[in-house]
């Protein structure tokens, strides 16, 4: 006898996203690892990507717990996120770090923003997975320390700015196309969007970049 699923609360379907979205940044990070300049960089970026995977198994664990196959939970966001990571394929070394800075930051910013309107258990999780300091940090001065050059200032600039506005078109697709778009109203989707754009602007003041 087939098992009838059982309805996919919001807390969830978060944590689906969530789930699914730190899996493919282990992925991503562990495959451009191998681009590293220095083994120094490989090392560093290899270990931002076992963060990400420790990540991915906490939300899973959580999930696990609900009652829940992870499995099934990430595949509506499957589709979503894979075509974001393939509309921003990084060209280069530096254009990878920049991918991280930016989207890194911006998906966590997304997780707190829905995370705030769900139980505190959900607060907590998402609030593990958004312990960046470390990571920001190593980014933030491995991208300092080369982008002294005019011509690579200017083409990470634009990419930010790319991948930034990749970013927002994904999360409003997901607001629009899956049951996490009950958690905010039309005022507060443009509250949402506004504060990612200022939090965004201030990540780029800190590299010395235009958003």
């Amino acid at each position: 006898m087939t098992r009838t699923p059982q309805p996919t609360t919001l807390e969830q379907s978060l944590y689906g996203l969530m789930a699914y979205r730190e899996l493919t940044t282990f992925e991503r990070l562990s495959s451009d690892a191998r681009f590293s300049p220095t083994l120094a960089d490989r090392a560093a970026l290899a270990q931002l990507a076992v963060t990400e995977f420790g990540h991915f198994e906490l939300v899973c664990e959580a999930l696990t717990a609900s009652g829940c196959n992870p499995e099934s939970v990430m595949e509506p966001f499957m589709e979503i996120i894979d075509e974001l990571h393939e509309r921003t394929r990084p060209g280069d070394w530096h254009e990878s770090l920049m991918k991280a800075y930016v989207l890194d930051a911006v998906s966590a910013d997304f997780y707190r923003a829905a995370a705030d309107r769900l139980s505190d258990q959900v607060r907590l999780l998402a609030g593990r997975i958004q312990e960046l300091d470390e990571q920001t940090a190593w980014l933030t001065g491995r991208l300092r320390a080369d982008i002294e050059d005019e011509r690579l200032r200017s083409r990470l600039a634009l990419w930010g700015r790319r991948l930034l506005g990749e970013a927002l078109t994904k999360a409003r697709f997901v607001l629009d196309t899956t049951d996490l778009g009950a958690l905010l109203g039309p005022d507060e989707r443009q509250e949402l969007f506004a504060d990612l754009i200022r939090r965004h602007s201030r990540r780029m003041s800190v590299l010395g970049l235009t958003a």
